[in-house]
């Protein structure tokens, strides 16, 4: 059993609803600044950061109660700009829910800048419905240069590079220029395109993370190294070499692979060496990093491209070469093989 103690105060207190102090969407900091704020005298300007500064109100749980007052309609803001240009905030603090066409018809007897509540506001806070200009609004040219009168002082402009069009006069409209027709790529093009994608963030670390958003760019732009005719190997090469060897990270692997196949160079004429018979350092190009110096490609199968470093001339990856090398038996020093002399030693038993 609860017991209630309560002796009215005969001076500086502040009538509040039951609807208020009860809300059950306004938690305990929403409320204590609610109330704070209409416990104060007549004409005063303190903001809702200084009252949850003095009620000791932290920054989130400020941020949580004033997110709730604006949404129950308690508090209202709005920004203006003041005589001398200056733009500032004003703070409507109600006892009572407001709608926005409520609030903005009682901040707008809102002076801006020093003053008190009961000064009108100025035209310049509340502008009123402008009256246009004489005649109809015409929009600003965007492009072209105005007609000069040859008995006039004209402007001085350069002369036009040959080949160059005239630019437009004013008011007539640009021809789109024909764009040139693309001829449409074929599904193995394609097909090769996406696996070759695919396969970019297995080539090295730093290309793990590209985002799925570039996949059909980086798609499009591996196609055009295909059909300039260079192999998915020269690709994977050109990309290789273009990774950064000091170990600088890399911070967006997608925009890196964009900037490398931008520009597709011409194949070359001569027939370039079959892969895994020279070594990556021997191909023409930028200069690889370090950790790849010296190294090819394995032409075992595999599913994505393996490097190995070669100790002579083999080209194939020392899995590759144990798979396909059958194992020899294994003789003791006197000739025999092993299962002949567990065979004898059988008889002997």
């Amino acid at each position: 059993m609860i017991y209630r103690h309560h002796i009215a105060p005969p001076r500086a207190f502040t009538q509040l609803s039951h609807e208020l102090i009860r809300h059950p969407r306004l938690s305990s900091d929403a409320v204590r600044l609610l109330t704070w704020q209409l416990s104060l005298p007549e004409g005063a300007r303190e903001s809702l950061s200084r009252t949850a500064e003095r009620a000791r109100i932290g920054a989130t749980a400020f941020t949580r109660a004033k997110r709730q007052l604006k949404d129950e309609g308690f508090v209202h803001e709005r920004r203006v700009q003041g005589p001398g240009g200056q733009w500032v905030t004003q703070q409507l603090v109600s006892s009572v829910p407001l709608s926005p066409a409520e609030a903005a018809k009682l901040l707008a007897r809102i002076p801006v800048g020093v003053g008190t509540t009961t000064e009108r506001v100025s035209s310049q806070v509340v502008p009123s419905p402008r009256i246009p200009a004489v005649g109809d609004p015409t929009t600003p040219l965007t492009d072209g240069y105005p007609d000069n009168d040859p008995e006039g002082n004209t402007s001085r402009q350069p002369p036009e590079p040959p080949g160059r069009p005239a630019p437009p006069k004013p008011g007539t409209a640009r021809t789109p220029e024909p764009e040139t027709p693309r001829t449409p790529r074929t599904p193995e093009i394609l097909e090769a395109a996406r696996a070759l994608t695919a396969a970019y963030p297995l080539l090295s670390p730093e290309l793990r993370h590209i985002p799925r958003a570039m996949h059909a760019e980086l798609t499009d732009l591996t196609a055009r190294w295909l059909e300039a005719g260079h192999p998915p190997t020269a690709v994977r090469m050109h990309v290789l070499r273009g990774l950064p060897d000091d170990g600088t990270p890399v911070h967006r692997p997608g925009g890196l692979l964009r900037h490398l196949l931008r520009d597709v160079p011409p194949p070359p004429d001569a027939p370039a060496p079959a892969p895994g018979h020279a070594p990556l350092a021997a191909v023409a190009g930028p200069r690889l990093s370090r950790r790849l110096t010296g190294t090819r490609e394995c032409e075992g199968h595999h599913t994505q491209p393996r490097l190995f470093r070669p100790i002579g001339e083999e080209s194939l990856c020392p899995a590759c070469t144990a798979r396909r090398t059958p194992p020899e038996p294994r003789r003791t020093t006197s000739g025999r093989r092993a299962s002949d002399q567990n065979g004898d030693r059988r008889g002997v038993r």
